[in-house]
């Protein structure tokens, strides 16, 4: 039996991604990981631990509500959990539970926001050439503004 590491963040993006594992052949163990949006630190302020968890609960209920039907389509295994600490943490404590296991992160990629790595040897992508400060950004169009 297959056994994947599956973390989503969006359900509409991750069966995108799934959907070709999913008309394969074998049958497939797959460990479901939401990782809920962060909340901001204004929100944050005024509301205490229970509700913060209680919402990231519900969050992640709804999440595999929309997800784990296709999932479980086939016959497939499906486990559930949700992220509470760093993800390549979290990945080499499910790899030592559950054993040798192929991890697919799953979640949207969020424009101008660098993504967390999920396990310790993913590579990040440090490709600097294109990006560019705020600051730099507005300076070039106001010469460009003031040149015409």
């Amino acid at each position: 039996m297959d056994k994947i590491i599956v973390y989503v963040d969006d359900a509409e993006h991750a069966l995108q991604q799934l959907t070709p594992m999913l008309v394969g052949g074998g049958r497939t163990s797959w460990l479901v990981v939401a990782c809920p949006p962060r909340m901001t630190r204004h929100v944050s302020k005024w509301i205490n631990n229970t509700a913060r968890e209680n919402w990231r609960q519900k969050w992640a209920e709804k999440l595999f509500a929309q997800l784990l039907p296709a999932l479980r389509l086939r016959g497939d295994e499906v486990v559930t959990q949700v992220a509470m600490e760093p993800l390549p943490q979290l990945t080499d404590k499910l790899i030592r539970q559950q054993g040798p296991a192929r991890v697919l992160d799953a979640r949207r990629p969020k424009f101008g926001q660098d993504m967390a790595p999920v396990t310790a040897d993913q590579p990040t992508s440090n490709d600097s050439r294109w990006t560019l400060p705020g600051s730099v950004a507005t300076l070039g169009a106001v010469l460009i503004l003031a040149s015409e």
